[in-house]
């Protein structure tokens, strides 16, 4: 009996603990892990402080989305309809593009990252798919942003979405940028920027963000770290436009295990609702505080 129970224990133990780095590497920018784990695959950034994942993927569903900010960003689409021209900031594994790519199968979808190693990650370990449509740029995304705009881009859909590993870079937080984006963002569009709700910056970037947006949406589950800010809409659809969208929507986002009708319950607009005090410091480039960032 004593056996047995210790041969269960030994197999729970091993089945719980099994970690393999398959890939390890120092980049430019920071050291890059991708990690097995029992059903999993991540990729990681390796900070002073921890190792963090930046994308997951299951190995037996690669469909499935793993993160639940990954999820909530698709709350973008109960807003706008049939995106043409997507702007992705920051890649990870490339799971996002791939959704919207598998959804939108002719919209065009840049993908901008800074560090060609987490390119060549995406496309060695996390089937990040590449094809005429789906096209990558290694750049600084808010070089791409000023470029595009020089050349009158426009983009239905753009998804802010680049770490460091720590946080989010200054210079992708300020009002400058945040103006940038918006020369770039189509009539009926939107932005979709994923941010934490845990932050000591969170505050300042909600001050900085209706400094240039107005009023925005924010989508963040209860108790939980993510929060997804939703900007840039002129026109706000009826609430019968959206549940139209939503119970369309539904079945097409089940694939991905993305629950619509549940993420809707998490959308709260900050109009009359504005959470931060008044004389909360807008983000410039010119104060743009790193030491705020201890969440």
């Amino acid at each position: 009996m004593l056996k047995l129970l210790f041969i269960t224990s030994l197999c729970l133990f091993s089945a719980l603990v099994f970690s393999k780095e398959i890939h390890q590497e120092r980049s430019l920018y920071r050291n890059i892990i991708v990690e097995d784990k029992n059903d999993t695959l991540c990729l990681q950034f390796n900070t002073k402080i921890t190792k963090l994942n930046q994308s997951c993927i299951y190995k037996n569903a690669p469909d499935k989305l793993f993160f639940n900010y990954t999820k909530m960003i698709f709350s973008s689409l109960l807003f706008i309809d049939n995106p043409n021209n997507v702007l992705i900031i920051g890649l990870g594994g490339g799971t996002l593009s791939n959704v919207i790519h598998q959804l939108y199968p002719e919209a065009h979808i840049n993908n901008v990252e800074i560090d060609p190693a987490v390119l060549r990650v995406a496309r060695d370990y996390f089937h990040f798919i590449e094809t005429d449509n789906v096209v990558s740029t290694v750049q600084d995304g808010r070089i791409f942003i000023k470029r595009a705009a020089l050349k009158k881009q426009k983009y239905d859909w753009i998804i802010l979405d680049a770490f460091n590993g720590d946080y989010i870079p200054e210079h992708l937080l300020t009002k400058e940028f945040f103006e940038e984006v918006n020369s770039v963002l189509a009539a009926d569009g939107i932005i979709a920027a994923n941010t934490f709700s845990a932050s000591k910056l969170y505050d300042h970037e909600s001050a900085t963000y209706y400094s240039v947006f107005g009023d925005f949406i924010n989508v963040s589950r209860h108790n939980r770290s993510n929060r997804i800010i939703l900007a840039g809409l002129k026109t706000a659809p009826s609430a019968a436009k959206i549940n139209a969208r939503a119970k369309q929507l539904a079945p097409r986002l089940s694939r991905y295990d993305i629950d619509i009708k549940e993420i809707f319950q998490f959308i709260e607009t900050t109009k009359d609702n504005h959470d931060w005090p008044a004389d909360t410091k807008v983000l410039t480039d010119q104060y743009s505080p790193a030491n705020l960032l201890n969440y």
